[in-house]
Parts: C-alpha cells; structure tokens; sequence
C-alpha cells in the first residue's frame, strides 16, 4: 500500500510483454457480468489462436462468418486461458444443428454460446433447454423484439449495432433495467465510453489483426538491425 492507495502487483516478463491490450477504460468503468462467479467486463472479438494465447482481456467471443464447427471450437478452447463465448450460428445454421453445436462447445467448456441475430425464437428456445450455460442473443437493430428473445430464453444480449450501438444499448436498458448486455465499443475511449454509460455492463474489443501487428514487429526488427551499421 503506498500513501494509502492499494497496489495491484503485476508479473511479466520478456517473453509475455508484447500482448494485445484492451483500453484500460473497459475495466476502470464497466460494471462487468458475473458469470459463474467470473466477472466479465473486457471481450476480445477474435478467433485467431496467437491472440487468444496473448492478451489480457477477461473473456474471448469467437464468432466467425462460417458455418459454425466443432473443429474451431476445440482448437480455440485448446488455447485459451480465459473463458471462451462461442459462437453457434443462429443464421444459416439454425434448428437441431445449431444445438449440437452449442451442446458440443458446452462440452468443450465455453462459458457461455452465442446466437446470430437471425436465429428464431424457436431455436432460441431449443438451445435454452439443453444447455446449463448463459445463452446470449446478438442484437443488431433498435427494431428487435427484445422481449420475444427473452421469453425464448435468452440470458444476455449481446448488442453489435455499428455506429447505433449506443442509441441501441440505451433503449434496450431502459425497458429492461437489469438485463445483461454486452455490447462493441469501437476503438477510442470516448466510444467506448458512450457504449457503458448507455447500460452495456461488458464491452467487446476488435484488436488489430495478426498481421497489422506483425508488421509493427518488423519494422522494429528492421530499426534494430540497421542500428548495427550506424
């Protein structure tokens, strides 16, 4: 404790300090969802494995615009060090494929399976009744019966409406005062911002792809390899 502040010691080294950051903003002022007595307040948008295996946001989403596979599912649960939201279809695949997927990432130990903002209420519901885990809804529109979705089991929400995520978010927060929500954030702090102060209790985070990041790598490499001749 120094000058009668709390100190949070923090361990890193080499090896481990090049990881992808969430904006700190997520954790200072999201309240977070306890899920299984995990507190979840920052949520990686990302499937790729080098990632997952290097970052210090709460929880993964893995959703993807293919067709949803076990495969995926297993290879990202194999990396993971933090509890993974899976990502189950709800779009083209919906009905009794899209349970066994989630039942399967269940079994893989995902903390929670996500349905595209597509998928009816009757798979809503076929989900809800043989999973024992949360089952979150994507919002992308003001226009969704949110009241629907929750009948039909939903758990959480999960709010990816663009540059109306905000104006969602509020809306849906004041008819349902306690519902859960997650929600995207956008890069900038002040977006991100916005985003919590609607009512979003966690926030998803898009980090820069492999490649961008590589590339910042190499460029570090090149400065210190001409170094050698100047």
């Amino acid at each position: 404790m120094a000058n009668g502040k709390k100190v949070t010691p923090e361990f890193t080294n080499d090896l481990r300090k090049d990881i992808v950051k969430v904006p700190d903003i997520i954790r200072k002022e999201a309240s977070g969802i306890v899920i299984f007595g995990k507190k979840i307040r920052s949520i990686i948008f990302t499937t790729d494995i080098a990632i997952i295996k290097n970052t210090n946001a709460d929880a993964i989403i893995a959703v993807y615009p293919f067709t949803p596979h076990p495969a995926i599912t297993q290879a990202i649960m194999s990396a993971a060090d933090i509890p993974v939201l899976c990502g189950v279809g709800g779009g083209l695949t919906q009905g009794v494929r899209c349970l066994n997927v989630a039942v399967h990432a269940e079994f893989q130990g995902a903390l929670g399976v996500v349905l595209n903002a597509p998928a009816p209420d009757g798979t809503v519901s076929m989900v809800k009744e043989h999973v024992a885990i949360p089952l979150i809804v994507t919002v992308v529109s003001e226009h969704t019966d949110i009241t629907s979705r929750l009948e039909a089991g939903a758990d959480i929400v999960n709010v990816s409406g663009g540059p109306k995520t905000a104006f969602i978010v509020r809306k849906i927060r004041d008819k349902f005062p306690d519902l859960p929500i997650i929600a995207t954030g956008g890069t900038k702090d002040e977006q991100i911002l916005e985003t919590i102060e609607a009512g979003a209790n966690a926030v998803t985070y898009t980090p820069p792809s492999n490649g961008e990041l590589f590339r910042i790598k190499m460029e570090h490499y090149r400065e210190q390899e001409n170094e050698k001749y100047f």
